[in-house]
């Protein structure tokens, strides 16, 4: 491997390289999930999946403290492609490439999701950077270009993402269901309607009662709206 450095500037543009990537949210709830590596990074991943309900294994000879403290299953021993059974998704995180890329090749013959970690090439998804409030996550990603930038985005985003959108969020959520409930389409109703002229200048101000009252007004006219039609 040469030791020189990639020019940055090419004949090729910088975007469009490649087709987009497909996005898409995963519910990990008591799916088992594995994490190979028990440094900062294994620990890390763990959190996150764990925090989003998987039964989380990890494997690594040494475990750091953090890890301990997380509730996950251990194992302190080496990786075996038998670690992969019956699991939905595996993130490599040992840091050497070689048990890294085993992982992935492990995973591949297998059928289970893989990430390995700082290894765009050996990914077969990526873990965006995530701002929730709520409900609502916003999830940034830069196809694996550079998890420092989607990170740095993410926190322009979560500093103007106002707070009470998961308010809101569980409110149309609610109107949704009471639609569906009813038998009737969520596709045709008039959404713009009830988010920018009924609810948001309601909930921005913290005005629960009222935005909920509003609410239910909406869906009455939409219930009769979308039946006659």
């Amino acid at each position: 491997m040469s030791d020189k450095l990639q020019p940055i500037s090419g004949s090729e543009p910088l975007s469009d390289a490649e087709p987009p990537l497909f996005h898409l949210a995963l519910r990990l709830d008591g799916q088992r999930c594995l994490v190979v590596g028990g440094g900062p990074v294994g620990t890390h991943k763990a959190e996150s999946l764990a925090a989003c309900g998987a039964l989380v294994t990890v494997v690594a000879p040494e475990i750091s403290p953090g890890l301990e403290l997380l509730g996950v299953k251990i194992e302190r021993r080496c990786y075996e492609a038998a670690d992969l059974d019956g699991c939905r998704l595996v993130v490599a995180a040992t840091g050497v490439p070689a048990v890294d890329r085993q992982v992935y090749v492990d995973a591949r013959e297998r059928g289970v999701l893989v990430n390995a970690a700082d290894d765009p090439e050996a990914c077969e998804y990526l873990v965006p950077a995530v701002t929730r409030v709520g409900p609502v996550s916003v999830a940034v990603s830069t196809g694996g270009l550079s998890p420092y930038l989607a990170g740095w985005i993410k926190r322009q985003i979560a500093g103007v993402l106002p707070p009470e959108v998961g308010e809101l969020a569980t409110l149309v959520g609610r109107c949704r269901s009471s639609l569906r409930t009813a038998g009737l389409s969520s596709e045709d109703a008039d959404w713009d309607a009830l988010v920018d002229g009924l609810l948001w200048p309601l909930v921005s101000e913290g005005r629960m009662p009222e935005a909920a009252t509003a609410a239910e007004a909406w869906v009455e006219a939409e219930r009769s709206r979308l039946s006659q039609g």
